[in-house]
């Protein structure tokens, strides 16, 4: 489990890196984006070759133009880029996949649930910094270690913890390995979507407990999502059955998710659990 800040309070953007290599570089350059401690959710897709990963940044920050404009475009092996801004995550980040929240009963889940809060949403400051990437490294550290790592005592820790997860600048993310709920097909999701019909069909979709993971973005696709299938059968009868019930969609891409090799937080490289 990490503690993550949420981008918007945070004052960040989140740029969906699309990248294809050939076969001779695309480990190390996939390696090299792992190593970076501004990138999360680093995944080698369709054949091997296409490297996705979330690259995270302040809204005017000149190393991301650096990464997405010269240092990847340069970088020997690379045959194509493409950089999307997240512009609305509907499932993912504070919002958890609906089949992992399912394992709970309802009065666990109620128990686990955040009380309703008017609290304004508390942006993130450099104040917060040393507190956010202790929680990136481990989300249960303990107040003291967090005091520690802060310099602050256990009891303004824990204030600022509340004001945070009241106000919505800080989310928990655990990290569960999906083949405990018989997931073994992956596939990113590409979806071209009307534009007055973006919000309807992720809404929609929001719903699906296929999806880990779905968000609007810029380019040449409305939405971009994550889904999560028992086999190659079950992702081709949600494919044409449930997504192909959608009027809304015009058209869709479909690449299979063959390795995650960095999860949520941008400290920390991939330990054995997938998603």
């Amino acid at each position: 489990m990490v503690g993550l800040a949420d981008p918007h309070t945070a004052g960040r953007t989140q740029w969906l890196l699309r990248l294809t290599a050939t076969p001779a570089s695309v480990r190390d350059l996939a390696a090299a984006l792992v190593r970076r401690r501004d990138t999360s959710w680093v995944k080698l897709v369709s054949g091997g070759t296409e490297i996705v990963a979330v690259v995270h940044a302040p809204t005017d920050a000149q190393d991301t133009n650096s990464l997405l404009l010269h240092d990847v475009p340069r970088t020997a092996g690379v045959t194509s880029v493409s950089a999307h801004l997240l512009l609305h995550t509907y499932v993912g980040g504070p919002a958890n996949w609906r089949r992992s929240a399912d394992t709970l009963d309802a009065d666990q889940q109620q128990a686990l649930r955040e009380p309703e809060s008017e609290a304004t949403p508390r942006q993130i400051t450099d104040a917060d910094r040393d507190l956010l990437a202790a929680l990136m490294q481990d989300g249960r550290t303990s107040l003291a270690d967090l005091a520690g790592a802060t310099g602050w005592t256990a009891a303004t820790v824990a204030r600022r913890l509340a004001e945070l997860r009241a106000g919505g600048g800080l989310f928990f993310d655990v990290e569960i390995d999906a083949a405990h709920f018989g997931v073994a097909t992956r596939a990113l999701l590409w979806l071209s979507v009307r534009p007055s019909r973006v919000d309807e069909v992720a809404s929609a979709l929001s719903a699906h407990d296929e999806l880990a993971f779905l968000a609007s973005a810029t380019g040449p696709t409305s939405l971009v999502a994550q889904a999560l299938c028992r086999d190659p059968a079950d992702l081709h009868h949600y494919l044409t059955r449930r997504l192909g019930a959608l009027d809304a969609i015009d058209a869709l891409e479909a690449g299979p998710v063959l390795r995650t090799l960095k999860w949520a937080s941008p400290s920390l490289a991939l330990r054995p659990p997938r998603r």
